[in-house]
Protein backbone atom coordinates (compact mmCIF):
# COMPACT_ATOMS: atom_id res chain seq x y z
CA UNK A 1 0.00 0.00 0.00
CA UNK A 2 1.38 3.75 -0.59
CA UNK A 3 0.72 6.90 1.11
CA UNK A 4 0.76 9.87 -1.09
CA UNK A 5 1.22 13.54 0.26
CA UNK A 6 0.42 16.03 -2.09
CA UNK A 7 0.91 20.02 -1.33
CA UNK A 8 1.34 22.89 -3.47
CA UNK A 9 3.34 25.86 -1.65
CA UNK A 10 3.93 29.32 -2.92
CA UNK A 11 7.16 31.10 -3.05
CA UNK A 12 8.88 27.90 -2.23
CA UNK A 13 12.47 27.21 -4.93
CA UNK A 14 12.17 23.46 -6.22
CA UNK A 15 15.68 22.82 -5.62
CA UNK A 16 15.00 24.18 -1.99
CA UNK A 17 12.07 21.85 -2.12
CA UNK A 18 14.49 19.08 -2.89
CA UNK A 19 16.66 19.46 -0.46
CA UNK A 20 14.47 20.11 2.50
CA UNK A 21 13.07 17.05 1.68
CA UNK A 22 16.30 15.14 1.30
CA UNK A 23 17.16 16.35 4.85
CA UNK A 24 14.12 15.52 6.53
CA UNK A 25 13.68 12.26 5.09
CA UNK A 26 17.35 10.81 5.98
CA UNK A 27 16.39 12.60 9.68
CA UNK A 28 13.88 9.38 9.44
CA UNK A 29 16.44 6.86 8.04
CA UNK A 30 15.18 7.38 4.67
CA UNK A 31 17.94 7.36 2.44
CA UNK A 32 17.80 9.56 -0.96
CA UNK A 33 19.04 6.78 -3.45
CA UNK A 34 18.63 9.35 -6.48
CA UNK A 35 17.96 12.85 -7.60
CA UNK A 36 17.12 14.15 -11.01
CA UNK A 37 16.82 17.90 -11.98
CA UNK A 38 15.82 19.47 -14.61
CA UNK A 39 15.03 23.13 -15.77
CA UNK A 40 12.74 23.24 -19.06
CA UNK A 41 12.62 26.88 -21.26
CA UNK A 42 9.16 28.27 -21.63
CA UNK A 43 7.84 30.20 -24.75
CA UNK A 44 7.62 33.08 -22.63
CA UNK A 45 11.32 33.10 -21.82
CA UNK A 46 11.13 32.12 -18.42
CA UNK A 47 11.54 28.37 -17.17
CA UNK A 48 10.47 25.40 -15.05
CA UNK A 49 12.20 23.15 -13.07
CA UNK A 50 11.41 19.62 -12.05
CA UNK A 51 13.20 17.53 -9.24
CA UNK A 52 12.63 13.94 -9.14
CA UNK A 53 13.79 11.44 -5.70
CA UNK A 54 13.85 8.08 -5.70
CA UNK A 55 13.98 6.49 -1.49
CA UNK A 56 15.52 3.69 0.05
CA UNK A 57 14.98 1.84 3.28
CA UNK A 58 18.22 1.94 4.63
CA UNK A 59 18.75 -1.48 6.50
CA UNK A 60 17.53 -3.50 2.31
CA UNK A 61 18.80 -0.62 -0.35
CA UNK A 62 15.17 -1.28 -1.56
CA UNK A 63 13.33 1.21 -3.00
CA UNK A 64 10.53 2.50 -0.70
CA UNK A 65 9.40 5.88 -2.19
CA UNK A 66 9.84 8.62 -4.89
CA UNK A 67 8.97 12.22 -4.78
CA UNK A 68 8.29 14.85 -7.78
CA UNK A 69 8.41 17.83 -7.31
CA UNK A 70 7.24 20.92 -10.16
CA UNK A 71 7.88 24.46 -10.20
CA UNK A 72 6.42 26.85 -12.51
CA UNK A 73 6.91 30.26 -13.32
CA UNK A 74 4.12 31.70 -11.74
CA UNK A 75 5.74 31.03 -7.88
CA UNK A 76 4.00 27.89 -7.42
CA UNK A 77 5.97 24.45 -6.28
CA UNK A 78 3.75 21.39 -6.97
CA UNK A 79 4.86 18.28 -4.67
CA UNK A 80 3.89 14.50 -4.77
CA UNK A 81 5.49 11.58 -2.14
CA UNK A 82 4.75 8.34 -2.07
CA UNK A 83 5.62 5.99 0.35
CA UNK A 84 5.60 2.20 0.33
CA UNK A 85 3.34 1.42 3.65
CA UNK A 86 5.24 -2.30 3.86
CA UNK A 87 8.13 -0.86 3.92
CA UNK A 88 8.80 1.65 6.10
CA UNK A 89 7.03 2.10 9.84
CA UNK A 90 3.75 4.15 10.08
CA UNK A 91 5.98 6.44 12.82
CA UNK A 92 8.44 7.31 9.99
CA UNK A 93 5.48 8.14 8.01
CA UNK A 94 4.10 10.44 10.21
CA UNK A 95 7.33 12.21 11.68
CA UNK A 96 8.30 12.79 7.90
CA UNK A 97 5.07 14.21 7.00
CA UNK A 98 4.81 16.12 10.95
CA UNK A 99 8.16 18.05 9.91
CA UNK A 100 7.11 18.62 6.18
CA UNK A 101 3.91 20.45 7.89
CA UNK A 102 6.15 22.32 10.69
CA UNK A 103 9.04 23.52 8.35
CA UNK A 104 6.88 24.23 4.81
CA UNK A 105 3.45 24.67 6.47
CA UNK A 106 3.49 28.94 6.23
CA UNK A 107 4.09 28.25 2.71
CA UNK A 108 1.45 26.08 1.28
CA UNK A 109 -1.87 27.39 -0.12
CA UNK A 110 -4.84 25.89 1.21
CA UNK A 111 -7.70 24.77 -1.56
Amino acid sequence: MTVRIKKTYRGVNPEMLHDEIRDLAQKEGILVNEAKVQTYSLPSGSTQSRVNLVFNTQEKQKRCGSAHIIGSPTGETKVMIDLDETLLSQGEITALQENINFILGSYELKW
